[in-house]
Formats: structure tokens, sequence, C-alpha cells
């Protein structure tokens, strides 16, 4: 018997068989009456599986009524080869026409994950590792800044190293993006510097509308020269972004000798300190025009702005005091 003849004979016997089922106990009704299972299921299909592996699993945990009038039925419809691995989320009383439908679309469930503003490429590695649903190891960590803050989307079986990937590039693609679009006369010349300058407000605040306006500050500081004083830099210095300090910051921290630390170098220092978020990249690639020099915590969430340094001597002095009382 040759091939077409074998693959027509087992059509027939197929219909035959779903014939006779439909006879004995309505069988091909079967395909549209909702399943005995009563709640909502979410099921992963491995890659490889046969349809009886499918049909038995499916009936296992009662989303449908019938291994066999289900695997019939997709043979029967020429969607053997057709279903395809992944998670699924079955709805209760499904009927095992639109399961079959569902698993040949292939609209797994999506899953999602979401990277805080101002981590550090540490901590989003770890996120990545927590994550159940993904795969393989996380591999070589990107430089700090590499990762863009957003939430991401993925479906079961995805690599960590895949979706680290795909998160460098949004970082890259939305840099590029809002360099493009930037304001003139700012004191750098690459989209790299921009992305330092903007790790560095992102630690600075985590208010919207102080954004741009502590940008502008840091920016005034740069074209005159001044030091940028970030106290979130000289944390940086001393730990790499690997672990919190776990201390306040002593004054001896000031005088720390790295390449991070704002107090001691003048201008940016050689890298990100963490990732900034996109509000914070384009702060600083359109900062608030000001003559301020100077902030500092107001001890209600926000800073004070000044623009000499006796008046932000004074601001530094009520916060302390602020501080004492609290």
């Amino acid at each position: 018997m040759n091939r077409y003849r074998r693959r027509l004979f087992l059509r027939l016997l197929a219909v035959l068989l779903v014939i006779t089922l439909a006879v004995a106990g309505g069988g091909v009704g079967r395909l549209y009456a909702p399943s005995r299972g009563s709640e909502d299921q979410t099921i992963v299909l491995e890659r490889g599986v046969s349809v009886a592996q499918v049909s038995r699993a499916l009936q296992d945990v009662g989303v449908i009524n019938s291994s066999f009038v289900f695997r019939v039925a997709v043979r029967l419809t020429g969607n053997a080869r057709a279903l395809k691995a992944g998670e699924y989320f079955i709805p209760a009383r499904a009927t095992m026409k639109s399961i079959m439908e569902l698993l040949v679309s292939g609209e797994t469930v999506m899953r999602r994950f979401t990277v805080p503003e101002g981590w550090t490429v540490v901590q989003v590695a770890a996120l990545l590792e927590s994550v159940s649903a993904l795969e393989g190891e996380v591999g070589r960590l990107p430089p700090e800044g590499a990762v863009l803050p957003e939430t991401y989307f993925f479906t079961y079986g995805d690599t960590r190293a895949d979706v680290f990937a795909r998160m460098q590039a949004a970082m890259r693609e939305t840099l590029a993006e809002l360099w493009a679009a930037r304001g003139s006369g700012l004191p750098f010349d690459t989209p790299e510097q921009a992305l330092v300058l903007a790790s560095i407000v992102e630690r600075e605040t985590a208010r919207p509308d102080e954004r741009a306006r502590i940008a502008g500050v840091f920016i005034n500081r740069l074209r005159l020269g001044m030091r940028l004083q970030s106290d979130p830099t000289v944390a940086y210095g001393l730990t790499l972004g690997k672990a919190p300090l776990g201390r306040s910051r002593p004054r001896a921290d000031l005088r720390s000798d790295t390449p991070y630390n704002t107090y001691v170098i003048r201008g940016l220092p050689p890298g990100p300190i963490t990732g900034p978020g996109r509000a914070a990249i384009e702060a600083v690639l359109h900062p608030v025009a000001t003559d301020e020099l100077y902030f500092v915590a107001d001890g209600q969430g926000g800073h004070a702005f000044a623009k000499t340094l006796p008046e932000h001597q004074r601001n530094v002095a009520r916060w302390r005091a602020r501080q004492e009382r609290d």
C-alpha cells in the first residue's frame, strides 16, 4: 500500500470511528458539548508530545471528556501536526472543539514582570532568576545601565538570556530615539554620556515633577566645571551596585577614592550607576532652564533648591533640624 493510499485509508478509518461513536454514544456531539471541568485551567504542553499524549493530558486534568474522541477529531481535521506547544488558558466548561482550535492557534498565556526604575543589573539578574517560567541561565551580565526599566511580556519556556537581550535592545532603541530629539546646548556629546547623567537623576529623585529640574541643576554644574557632588554616585563607587551600602553616608565616604565619587572627580563618572527609565533620560535631554546650582532633601519626600551657596546652606540646616526632630 503506497503512502497516498495509506493516508486515505487512515482518514476513512477515522471517519468510520467518529460515525460509530456518534451512533453509539453521541461522540461527535461531545466535540461541541461543554467539558466536565467546572474551573478555569492553565495547562502546559511540552514540545515534541504526541497527539495521544496531549489528549490524555487534557483528559487527566478534566478539560475534555474523552481523550479518544479528541484524538480522533484532531486527526480527522488534519490538525495532528498543527498543535503547538506552550502554556494555555482553558476556560471552565470549554468544548473540545474550542480547545482544539486554541491549541492550533498557538495563543499561549502571556506572562509579564516589571523592572523598576533605578535598579542595577545585579538586581535585574536576580529578578530574572526568580521568574520560574523562564528557562536557562541569565548568562554574562551586561554593563550597568544597559537594561531599560519597563514591563516585559514573555511566554512559558522563553529563556532568561533571550529576555535579557530583549531588555538591552529596548534600552538601545529608546536611547537612540530620545537622543535624536534632544534639546540644544547640552554639555555632553554622546547618548552614552546622557545615559550616565540620567542614571544619577534617577537615583536622586523618585518624583516625576523634579526630574527635569534636578537635571537642570546638574547641567548647570557641568557647564561651570563644578563637581556634581551626588551622594548616589559615592555609594555606587563603594559597592558597584552589587549590594546596598548598608549605612548612612559618613563624611569619610565623601573622600573615597573611586572613579564614581563626584565629590572628588569633575564631570561625569565613567558609567551609569543604575538603569534609568525613559522619563529620566528625557529629563537630561530636555532639562528645566534654571539658575539653580544646589538641592538638598526637604524631609518631605522632595528637595529644596537654591541658586547660591548661602541659600543652600540654610536649606541644609533646615533639613538637619527636621532630621533631629524626627
